[in-house]
């Protein structure tokens, strides 16, 4: 049995080592390379996993209670929500945040469109593309750009790009294919712990034009193909190991922009008291 074990292993120790050029992951065996995959793919799956549990478990905003009318505050059906701010940080357009959720009115397709394109031509995405640009061309993470100047126009058009094209099939047309709302309805009351659940659950959660909830398949299917889009431009983008950690970085990012839009009113009020 251990003669058996050891020509085995000799064996194994024989096999041509694979050449991986992507980043860096995990070890499986002797005889692999550090492939990237499957630490992509493990963690992807867990905050799934774990995401889609705390959404099962999140209560759905009150109602609003934040409302204005010409007289004032008011509760009144005939009250109207009080506007979110238009942007985050003074940079981040904000433009598909609802204060509240009941009572629910859906928008038209031609609504979310409207969302999308004002989220994608703000100025501030501009500035968020130069500056995810910028961080991309320091660290050389897609080299057949290239550096200098022109180097840098090509990251930031990949930067500005990326963020259109998910601006359009996330909010606009995969809501508009599958009666999906793509706003983000801040819950704005309970515990901090609460609204932080809350915010990450929508990642995965959103509502219906009809009036309830559904798994986000707007989010997602809109998020893979941005991924699979950027596949053109974006040489790390061209297999799975990087699609997968190209899909993680994006709900990624609206995991903090969800955190962001559910707080960033309570601080703006408490900041602009202070002054």
């Amino acid at each position: 049995m251990i003669e058996e074990r050891d020509r085995f292993r000799k064996a194994l120790e024989g096999c041509p080592r694979p050449r991986l050029t992507s980043m860096p992951g995990i070890k499986l065996c002797p005889w692999s390379s550090r492939v990237p995959g499957t630490a992509g793919y493990v963690a992807l799956v867990f905050c799934t996993v774990c995401v889609g549990h705390i959404a099962g478990q999140t209560k759905s905003p009150e109602p609003c209670k934040d409302t204005v009318t010409s007289g004032g505050l008011s509760t009144g059906a005939a009250a109207t929500p009080r506007p979110q701010p238009r942007h985050i940080l003074g940079i981040f357009p904000n433009y598909n945040t609802s204060p509240c959720l009941s009572p629910y009115v859906p928008i038209s397709s031609k609504d979310k469109f409207k969302i999308a394109s004002e989220d994608a031509f703000d100025p501030g995405a501009f500035a968020v593309a130069a500056l995810t640009g910028g961080v991309a061309q320091l660290s050389n993470s897609n080299r057949p750009f290239g550096q200098e100047a022109l180097g840098y126009s090509r990251y930031f058009g990949a930067a500005y790009g990326n963020h259109v094209i998910g601006d359009f099939l996330t909010e606009g047309v995969y809501p508009s294919l599958l009666h999906q709302d793509p706003r983000y309805f801040r819950r704005g009351t309970g515990s901090a712990g609460s609204r932080l659940g809350y915010a990450i659950s929508r990642v995965l959660r959103t509502q219906t034009d009809a009036g309830g909830t559904a798994f986000n398949y707007s989010r997602m299917f809109g998020a893979s193909s941005t991924v699979a889009i950027s596949s053109l431009y974006y040489a790390h983008h061209r297999d799975a190991a990087g699609s997968a950690v190209g899909l993680g970085a994006q709900l990624g990012g609206t995991m903090v922009a969800n955190i962001l839009k559910e707080f960033w009113p309570d601080l703006s009020q408490r900041f602009s008291r202070k002054h």
